[in-house]
């Protein structure tokens, strides 16, 4: 009795009012909490923890009283850490004042005032950062200059089944001037699948060879590398130039030549998995890197293929299509070209949505396609955490097929576990239609190119991610034969499934869809941005926050081009604070 308490919490009505287990501060002998003086505060900060935290008195309360001491103490000290001209220019409070102000606000006016502040100050650094490795590549780092396009580039152009699109004759030329410089080339080139990315990642590694260099092509799966290698094979075929194909499943002796060969300088293009960016892999005369489906790399990996030649040139591929959010954060310091056209020939996929209780008539449409001597695809989800499960499942539904609904056809089984000859033969054999129906994991989800496939049905679609819909989706409809895909999925369904399915059925546009995905998902799961030597965001959100990320990458990178190594006297304070807080993540945005 006689105590000041301040007491805080959820003001529920039940009997009148009351707040179930409240925080509170006794006012009336404490000097500290006097000058706080929570009793007058009307907006509270609560700061989670756990018990260990709360067992050394830092519960939320004791976070209070500790910040309040520290603010007290030190933000008379607190410098301004970006340009004057930016502050007044967007009307920014001061840095010593925001902290404050997040911390112990008066007023609703001041917290969005401090938020504002905060998320603009870690938005311009975040692209402070991608100005500075920009500038500095092309400042510092001496690269190869291919200056000489020869015969063998032109009659590959000249010998291909179709035209280029106009898209793909304008990446050519984005390319070829980037390679023509002495300067590193480091391009991101992205398009929706079927696009025709890879016919440009070849034009580009023959460039190189024809300078006389070697060029070498990283892909994510065994599947994808065969791919590029069978490819790149029949494209260049009586061209004089050897390819090889390195990948974990071959043979010790096998290997061991291959290895030799790509140290002497005779193999001229390298297509592999992480197989390429082994300690024992080492290169003549490397010039060119191609990273296909870069995002499923770690910066190191990344990094590390480059590192074994002296300042390739990079060129990145990916068929997500990248929400601008995220291409002016992950890839802020890449040129980026787009493929925004499909080759004149193909049509659009139709999809449709079933139930489990469908599956007959999916299969008796599957049989129709199969009549007309069209290919077919049935998918079955493979996930890490099921994974012996769900391969289980996927094996006994080839073998009930392969012995009921389809057993006057030949069917097929590909997953990820066959050794690599296995699954070559049967990619083959699917692709030159001795296989009708093939069963599959997720591994055809890239690269896998068969124009007489025009359908796919994919089970237990509920389980899979937007982008890896679209993805398989995109292994048909490459000809101009009508293609449709079938969803099949059981109950229940969640709400972002719906949307995911809903989504599909929809559009094709994969652009549209990279969009949606990344609302459902958040950035931090669409690429697992942690991957990119990126700083995660404390208080930014660069979907919610994209009108402050605009204006702070603008302001970031018209202060690079006024001073490129931060070394004039207006610019020391941002130094001196991207110094100490920012340059062990500006070491790794550099491979990223």
């Amino acid at each position: 009795i006689g105590e000041w308490l301040a007491v805080h919490g959820k003001v529920k009505a039940y009997n009148g009012l009351q707040i179930i287990h409240p925080e509170y501060d006794r006012l009336s002998d404490n000097q500290e909490l006097k000058n706080l003086d929570l009793s007058r505060q009307k907006i509270i900060p609560l700061y989670p923890g756990n018990s260990d935290l709360i067992d050394a008195g830092l519960d939320s309360r004791g976070f209070r009283r500790l910040l309040w001491r520290i603010l007290l103490d030190y933000s008379p000290v607190i410098d301004e850490n970006l340009p004057d001209k930016v502050v007044s220019k967007y009307k920014l409070i001061g840095s010593s004042a925001a902290l404050n102000m997040i911390h112990f606000p008066d007023s609703e006016e001041q917290l969005n005032a401090a938020i504002r502040r905060l998320k603009f100050e870690e938005l311009f650094y975040l692209e402070l950062m991608m100005a500075l490795a920009k500038s500095k590549r092309k400042k510092s780092q001496k690269g190869i200059s291919f200056v000489h396009v020869g015969n063998r580039t032109k009659k590959l152009l000249a010998s291909l089944p179709f035209h280029l699109t106009d898209a793909q004759k304008k990446v050519v030329k984005e390319i070829r001037g980037d390679m023509r410089a002495a300067n590193p080339m480091n391009r991101l080139l992205q398009g929706d699948v079927g696009s025709g990315k890879t016919i440009l990642a070849l034009t580009a590694m023959l460039i190189a060879v024809e300078n006389g260099f070697q060029a070498a092509i990283m892909a994510p799966t065994e599947i994808l590398a065969e791919q590029h290698y069978l490819t790149f094979c029949q494209l260049l075929a009586g061209f004089e130039v050897s390819v090889v194909l390195l990948v974990g499943g071959q043979r010790k002796s096998e290997r061991e030549k291959i290895v030799k060969n790509i140290a002497s300088g005779e193999i001229n293009i390298v297509v592999g998995t992480h197989a390429v960016i082994q300690k024992t892999i080492s290169f003549n005369k490397l010039g060119l890197v191609v990273i296909d489906e870069q995002h499923r790399f770690g910066v190191l990996q990344r990094a590390n293929l480059r590192f074994k030649g002296q300042n390739p040139d990079v060129l990145v591929m990916t068929a997500t299509p990248i929400p601008r959010t995220l291409s002016l954060t992950i890839y802020g310091d890449l040129d980026v070209s787009i493929l925004d056209e499909k080759p004149e020939n193909r049509k659009p996929v139709k999809t449709a949505w079933r139930f489990t209780e469908n599956r007959k008539a999916v299969y008796d449409f599957v049989r129709q396609e199969i009549d007309k001597k069209h290919q077919a695809y049935i998918v079955y989800p493979l996930v890490e955490e099921s994974e012996k499960v769900d391969l289980q499942a996927a094996v006994e539904s080839y073998q009930r097929l392969k012995s009921t609904v389809f057993s006057d056809v030949s069917v097929g089984l590909l997953h990820g576990r066959l050794k690599s000859v296995e699954k070559e033969r049967i990619m083959a054999d699917f692709k030159n239609g001795d296989i009708r129906v093939l069963v599959s994991t997720t591994v055809i989800e890239v690269g896998v190119d068969v124009p007489n496939a025009t359908v796919m049905v994919i089970e237990e679609a509920q389980r899979f991610g937007l982008t890896q819909l679209h993805q398989l989706r995109g292994r048909i409809g490459r000809s101009s034969k009508k293609s449709f895909c079938l969803l099949i999925t059981s109950p229940p369904l969640s709400k972002i499934a719906k949307e995911r399915l809903e989504t599909m059925v929809k559009t094709s546009d994969g652009f549209e869809i990279a969009e949606v995905d990344l609302k459902l998902r958040g950035p931090g799961e669409f690429f697992g941005v942690h991957q990119h030597g990126l700083p995660r965001l404390k208080i930014a959100d660069i979907i919610d926050d994209f009108k402050i990320l605009s204006v702070a990458r603008k302001e970031a990178f018209e202060l690079v081009n006024y001073d490129s190594d931060l070394s004039k006297t207006k610019t020391q304070k941002v130094r001196d604070f991207f110094v100490h807080f920012c340059k062990n993540q500006f070491r790794l945005s550099k491979v990223a």
